[in-house]
């Protein structure tokens, strides 16, 4: 299970300071996948960063099944089960598919057999993808999906994913929300995935919408999704016939 405990963060501007976040507070229960949607600048991001130990909050705490991790590390959240999959992920030239997965499976090695597992749940084939280094010659799709195979070699109990759709072509898209019905599906992780597209929100057990730093609003997407909408649409100029905005 997931704490966080009246969560801030700001930074400094000047002589004065900027709140990212403003006392945040929530649990995720363990096997959830929850969307973490609203608009851009709204601290998403952020907040999921800090989850990770990517930033260090200016206030509140963490706690990960029971223990206090607010002062941990990226390094030592990684050991205890928690994986970061980010909006554009790392290339590594010189890193093979192969390499990439043993070291995020912490094994020596890793048989072929096993990378296959990991790369056929993801969609890709073992025998086009161990040999290839993971560098500018995939596309932002198949950097995706082979970071999403890592975060499986890790056996991660938490996978926390930002925008995963941004910059990916619609097959890679269809394939990734399969992907995750199917990591949800088996219940072995509790997910957060941060995301603006209505076919992964509506894949959520629990939407929460973050805003200017706050909890907005949170609830299942049968109650959150109508609202979403009609925040979008309350926010749009109507048109008339003239094309004039009204």
């Amino acid at each position: 299970m997931l704490e966080l405990k009246h969560i801030s963060y700001a930074v400094r501007e000047g002589d004065s300071e900027l709140g990212i976040l403003n006392d945040i507070s929530l649990t995720i229960d363990d096997h959830r996948l929850v969307v973490f949607t609203g608009p851009n600048g709204g601290g998403k991001t952020t907040l999921a960063k800090i989850i990770m130990g990517l930033v260090k909050p200016t206030g509140g705490q963490i706690l990960w099944n029971g223990q206090d991790i607010t002062d941990l590390g990226i390094t030592e959240r990684a050991r205890l089960g928690i994986s970061y999959g980010f909006q554009q992920p790392p290339r590594f030239k010189g890193l093979t598919v192969r390499n990439l997965l043993t070291i995020a499976s912490g094994n020596e090695k890793l048989s072929k057999d096993q990378c296959c597992q990991y790369l056929t749940k993801v969609g890709l084939c073992a025998n086009d993808y161990l040999d290839r280094e993971v560098d500018a010659s995939l596309s932002g799709g198949e950097v995706k999906r082979i970071e999403i195979a890592t975060i499986l070699a890790r056996s991660s109990q938490l996978m926390i994913f930002d925008e995963p759709e941004a910059g990916i072509d619609l097959w890679s898209f269809a394939r990734l929300t399969e992907t995750f019905e199917q990591i949800h599906a088996s219940g072995t992780a509790t997910m957060i995935i941060i995301s603006h597209q209505e076919r992964i929100i509506s894949l959520a057990d629990e939407i929460i919408v973050v805003g200017d730093g706050e909890l907005r609003h949170r609830g299942t997407p049968e109650e959150i999704l109508p609202q979403i909408l009609a925040d979008t649409l309350s926010g749009c100029p109507v048109l008339t016939k003239e094309g004039a905005a009204v």
